[in-house]
């Protein structure tokens, strides 16, 4: 019996591009959204397995709203699934929720990014903060209980107190889990040339301690590097990518790791909708290197169970010892990033795994 892997579909459409954004994707007409849908449902239906997670992914998913329930029954998906659907605030109206709940949809997932209106407006976002507020509440309403937003820190002059409000703005409104993500630039992105100014390494640095704390003193607690959920709340789909659990990627510029090897799909809608066109980028992956690394973003760390199997164990401890405490907790069990690791843990993880 085949092992249930996750199912990441890549919707490409947006209303506008965000100047920070890298996402593949491309403007969106109802024509060529019918076009998009009919090609995923021709290429879901071509593997076949069990899902026991869903993620749409873009791009701005909810546009395909009205092809979801069609998408999901191409696919078998189990009845326990998690199904997300990303959404921009401004789209999350009480007749588009009401066709995702239809569809089975369970989980949504809202780019909120900052309650603070002159940062939405740097983020080149088109929702209000009354939109955000308006796109939970509608959720609520519409029947779902698992609800995440994004925010955003490391912005041009961000204080605390701005994180502050935007972190309990968001928690007011009974979501169940918050990602906090770093601004960086994107080469060929808008910001790439206009080159903002962000605060400098050591600054971005207390501004994602003083997020994670203040997360968890809301009830979000930290199980990866970016993500901070309420007990039970932690994404399944995305523990599928940190755990190097197998997972499908259908849709152009999406990745996949799946029936022992890992291949992506060409950035381009057309050549998709023509055929899948799968370019493998491994063909062995799984290894320690790539375990090691993934695992490390969360903050469960690596066992020496974990590292025996690799056959690193004597290894793994030997090098952990030699770290600061500050960016390591070592425990009977194993190893894993503190939250000052996690600012460092590129260097980190270099130093336990190469």
């Amino acid at each position: 019996m085949t092992h249930k892997v996750g199912l990441y579909i890549h919707v490409p459409f947006c209303l506008s591009k965000c100047p920070y954004c890298d996402f593949y994707s491309v403007r969106y007409s109802r024509e060529e959204a019918e076009r998009y849908a009919d090609a995923l449902i021709r290429n879901i239906k071509h593997y076949e397995r069990e899902f026991d997670s869903v993620y749409f992914g873009g791009g701005t998913p909810i546009l395909l709203h009205e092809h979801i329930a069609e998408i999901l029954k191409a696919a078998d998906i189990t009845e326990d699934a998690e199904i997300t659907v990303e959404a921009n605030p401004c789209l999350a109206i009480p007749e588009f929720l009401d066709d995702l709940r239809r569809a089975g949809v369970n989980r949504m997932s809202f780019g909120v990014q900052s309650m603070n209106a002159d940062e939405l407006l740097f983020l080149g976002r088109r929702h209000s903060m009354k939109q955000a507020e308006n796109a939970v509440r509608n959720s609520h309403d519409a029947g779902f209980e698992n609800i995440s937003a994004d925010m955003m820190i490391g912005l041009p002059g961000q204080t605390e107190d701005k994180i502050k409000h935007t972190a309990e703005a968001i928690a007011e409104l009974g979501v169940t889990h918050i990602s906090a993500y770093i601004l960086k630039i994107e080469e060929n992105t808008p910001f790439a040339q206009s080159r903002p100014e962000l605060p400098d390494d050591d600054r971005t640095a207390d501004l994602y301690l003083y997020t994670a704390e203040l997360l968890e003193k809301l009830g979000f607690m930290q199980y990866e590097i970016s993500n901070f959920a309420k007990p039970g709340y932690e994404c399944k789909h995305n523990l599928k990518y940190w755990r190097c659990e197998e997972y499908l990627g259908v849709g152009p510029a999406a990745h996949s790791y799946f029936d022992g090897k890992r291949f992506c799909v060409a950035q381009n809608i057309n050549a998709f909708m023509n055929h899948q066109n799968e370019v493998i980028t491994d063909d062995a992956p799984g290894g320690w290197d790539e375990y090691a690394m993934l695992k490390f973003r969360l903050t469960e760390g690596i066992t020496y169970e974990e590292a025996k199997r690799f056959g690193k164990r004597d290894e793994f401890i030997r090098k952990a010892e030699k770290l600061p405490r500050s960016l390591v907790n070592i425990t009977d069990r194993g190893v894993n990033l503190t939250k000052e690791g996690f600012i460092v843990s590129n260097s980190v993880i270099s130093e336990l795994v190469f």
